[in-house]
């Protein structure tokens, strides 16, 4: 077998909750994985050496880093909210899940596997403008608690979206013996079962079904849905040794900007005023999560975030004070500006556009109600002077529209 190259790694991502369709993920230049899989040693008085080991919950931690080409959809994807939306907050990652899979395909074209991360939340994320001349980017941290390899005549991940017309117990052929789906394979690690699951939406509310309690899977091509309702969507996520019929896993995106320029983007402090010297800008965001387990049960049954905490940074050449000022409260070239006497209520927008024209805009980031928290200052030997500040707060949109 050839190697596999990040060029035939295609990673694809899947929302759990709500009426959403699975996308490609563009633009990625990282991603990576590491599960620790929690296994404790167990020794005892009288036994000399190991006797065993206790196994938890493992704890997966997915990183992936994108060029920013101003586009939301992978935002919404994240947020598991439809095309339709204009902004994402903080708060819409609270409980929303994807799952991200890596198609593999080796050097001589054959296709190899799929590795497939469940159930993944956000547990933070990043914007950066590194420097005047480089790509602006944006990071993820994601956490979770599986790593699954499908190979073999499991190799493919296979989803499909299905709506009832009908109700009671209703018949759904969620394949049709590879004329378009391919039919699900079992899963050789649960005995009988070939759905990997299976979430029905209803009224908005998204729950993920119980194997023989809400569904039953018939022979090879159709699942019984116990007390289905008209109008009921549902979710089909299983494995196979080939993929759907006419498509394929990732598409290349030639719409959207391959890559965007500072030059593209305004940053704003309080409502509208420009911010000039700029050589940096990084914004931070992580999420405090909870996450809770029950006796009898190895999966999370419940999830959370207890605190959300922004932070961003703003590196200049030092020039005029026009932030000092606007941090202050007061009009320009005010004879003392005391840090001590700073406000906690600044607001700070980042937009991007189309070109450096700056007509058409793409997306903005918003942070309101930020505190100053760190000023520095750097005069080295011939260099101009450095101005940087830190901005703390726990708000922050992305969205399609100026707000």
């Amino acid at each position: 077998m050839s190697l596999i190259h990040s060029s035939y790694f295609r990673p694809r991502v899947y929302p759990q909750n709500g009426d959403v369709d699975p996308s490609e993920i563009d633009r990625v230049q990282d991603i990576s994985g590491s599960i620790t899989l929690n296994r404790e040693k167990i020794k005892e008085v009288g036994t000399d050496g190991t006797i065993g080991w206790l196994t938890k919950v493992p704890n997966l931690k997915l990183t992936m880093k994108q060029l920013e080409n101003g586009s939301m959809e992978f935002w919404r994807k994240l947020a598991n909210k439809a095309d339709s939306i204009t902004e994402i907050t903080l708060n819409d990652f609270k409980s929303s899940m994807v799952d991200i899979c890596g198609y593999k395909t080796d050097d001589d074209g054959t296709f190899v596997s799929t590795i497939w991360y469940p159930k993944l939340r956000v547990n933070g994320f990043s914007f950066t403008i590194g420097d005047t001349q480089g790509a602006l980017e944006r990071s993820f941290d994601l956490v979770g608690e599986d790593e699954i390899t499908l190979q073999g005549t499991n190799k493919y991940f296979i989803f499909r979206k299905m709506t009832a017309v009908g109700g009671g117990n209703e018949v759904i052929v969620i394949s049709d013996d590879g004329t378009t789906y391919p039919n699900p394979v079992a899963d050789p690690d649960n005995s009988g079962q070939y759905l990997f699951k299976v979430l029905r939406i209803r009224a908005g509310v998204t729950t993920e079904l119980t194997y023989t309690t809400d569904y039953t899977f018939n022979g090879t091509t159709s699942a019984t849905i116990i007390s289905s309702s008209a109008g009921d969507i549902y979710k089909f996520y299983w494995s196979a040794g080939s993929y759907i019929t006419d498509a394929i896993p990732f598409t290349t995106n030639l719409v959207d900007a391959a890559a965007i320029a500072p030059d593209h983007v305004d940053v704003m402090i309080s409502t509208s005023t420009k911010v000039y010297k700029l050589q940096s800008v990084a914004c931070d965001i992580s999420f405090d999560r909870a996450d809770y387990y029950e006796i009898g049960n190895g999966t999370v049954i419940q999830r959370g975030v207890k605190n959300k905490t922004v932070s961003i940074k703003l590196g200049r050449i030092l020039d005029v004070f026009t932030i000092e000022e606007i941090m202050r409260g007061v009009a320009a070239n005010t004879g003392v500006i005391n840090s001590r006497e700073f406000g906690d209520k600044i607001i700070l927008k980042v937009r991007i556009y189309t070109s450096k024209l700056k007509t058409t805009l793409l997306q903005q980031y918003t942070f309101r109600d930020l505190s100053p928290t760190v000023m520095d200052l750097g005069a080295t030997l011939d260099e101009y002077v450095t101005r940087g500040v830190t901005l703390e707060g726990e708000n922050c949109s992305i969205s399609s529209i100026a707000i």
